[in-house]
């Protein structure tokens, strides 16, 4: 990859991480809406979306068979149905989240994922960890106990950001499509669910969709776009940049929420909080530390091979 492509692929990463960052600031414009209408309506309105987008790039055909070819692999079909299952519980906590005031404990959710995908790694595809993996997973362990210890309860926010993003990311591993496709199958999958619950709200009288204001209908249908957008700039970022530098560039987003968190919205920031941050951010180091070394030696191997 060219320096100028490289280049590219930073802004477009850094774009995807600044949106993520800023999302909470979305969610708040809704504040008062329940998350699960908030997410049957993000649902729905990704999936229109992405379908309309999937016919502007001329992908529709690609995306047709990509579904046939699922839907004659039982195996690949059931790790797409879980996917899109764990997607959609990972977006609700975080809505739930950030309309109840708990921006911050959400963020500490984001730094922790990393972690957690390498410990799902280990545990389900056997991969090896490094000494320093291993100490950066036992400041994280102590960084969660303070919370929890602090809080009195586990910090379930956190965790279940983390492992619901972590085991989404393994599914992802076992499906190798394209970012745009898949992630119209992954919405496709849970859109009826999520229509059905919507005419149940509507029966029951408690949709907001349509009875409140015409700027709440309007943000509730662009929640698609507010999903869509950044993944799109993520895939064509990470398709450019080497992944340690992805690595680097990912802690932006729970960086600007926790910011957000503390600085706009008010959040209380508790010593428990920054002792557990500390820890969790040194664990973070650690890791970054050592895969962007274990990232050169894999690069030192291969060119040693090529020369030979």
């Amino acid at each position: 990859m060219d320096r100028k492509g490289e280049k590219m692929g930073v802004i477009y990463a850094v774009i995807s991480y600044l949106l993520w960052g800023l999302l909470p600031i979305y969610w708040k414009l809704l504040e008062g809406i329940g998350a699960d209408e908030i997410l049957a309506s993000r649902i729905v309105w990704s999936f229109l979306f992405m379908v309309l987008l999937l016919l502007i790039t001329k992908k529709w055909n690609s995306f047709i068979i990509t579904l046939k070819s699922l839907l004659q692999n039982k195996r690949q079909l059931i790790f797409l149905t879980v996917a899109s299952l764990l997607v959609s519980c990972n977006w609700f906590i975080y809505i739930w989240a950030v309309n109840h005031d708990k921006i911050i404990e959400a963020s500490m959710g984001y730094y922790i994922n990393p972690l957690v995908s390498v410990l799902l790694g280990m545990i389900v595809l056997k991969e090896k960890l490094s000494s320093a993996q291993y100490i950066s997973f036992f400041f994280a362990a102590i960084g969660v106990i303070i919370l929890t210890v602090s809080y009195g309860m586990l910090p379930w926010i956190s965790l279940g950001l983390a492992f619901t993003f972590g085991f989404y990311g393994l599914a992802k591993k076992m499906i190798k499509v394209d970012s745009s496709i898949g992630l119209t199958l992954e919405t496709m999958v849970v859109t009826p669910i999520a229509i059905i619950y919507i005419f149940y709200l509507f029966s029951q009288g408690m949709n907001t969709f349509l009875t409140v204001s015409p700027k709440t209908d309007i943000l509730l249908i662009l929640s698609g776009v507010a999903t869509a957008v950044p993944l799109l700039y993520f895939a064509k970022g990470a398709q450019r940049i080497p992944l340690s530098m992805l690595g680097y560039i990912q802690y932006l987003a729970p960086t600007i929420s926790l910011l957000l968190g503390i600085f706009v919205y008010g959040e209380h920031f508790s010593k428990g909080h920054f002792i557990a941050f500390i820890f969790i951010w040194f664990a973070l180091i650690i890791y970054s530390v050592s895969n962007v070394s274990f990232m050169k030696r894999d690069k030192r191997k291969k060119e040693r091979k090529i020369s030979a």
